[in-house]
């Protein structure tokens, strides 16, 4: 009996499981990103909002789990996030930029001028409109951007 053939040498190793990578981590490291540790609380963080965190917020949450990150970081993975196209920048006549990861689906914003709260929705009402307004202006919709500004209607009949 041969004890020191390959068989013998052959041990299996443990499996080592990596923790599995958010959206936005596996786009950056997709892309070819160098992923710090930094990077990736900032991915998690952002991927782990339901909300539209602008930088500062966005600060808040990572200095939670990072003491150490700095503001400056924060904007400048943003930014980097932002031209690779992982996540997308919106203008929500705040005067501050606020982010939210790009989606695979369509959808379109509602933003109470009054909390400053964001509602995402669908509507294929809405999108088969724009489509006809396109076609009869003799174009072929690609792509737009719905943004609604309202307040409550409790507030509405208050005027």
């Amino acid at each position: 009996m041969n004890r020191g053939g390959p068989r013998a040498q052959h041990r299996r190793e443990p499996a080592v499981t990596e923790p599995k990578l958010n959206v936005i981590e596996a786009q950056c490291v997709a892309k070819g990103m160098r992923m710090t540790e930094q990077r990736r609380v900032i991915a998690r963080a952002l991927a782990q909002s339901a909300d539209h965190p602008d930088v500062e917020e966005l600060y808040r949450r990572c200095a939670e789990i990072d003491p150490h990150i700095s503001i400056s970081t924060v904007y400048r993975t943003v930014k980097l996030f932002e031209d690779a196209g992982i996540i997308e920048r919106h203008d929500f006549r705040e005067g501050r930029a606020r982010y939210e990861q790009i989606s695979e689906t369509h959808h379109d914003h509602l933003i109470d001028l009054r909390s400053g709260r964001v509602i995402e929705f669908q509507s294929e009402e809405i999108e088969r409109l724009q489509a006809d307004i396109a076609r009869r202006l003799g174009y072929r919709l690609v792509d737009h951007r719905l943004e609604l500004y309202a307040v409550p209607l409790a507030d509405a009949k208050k005027r």
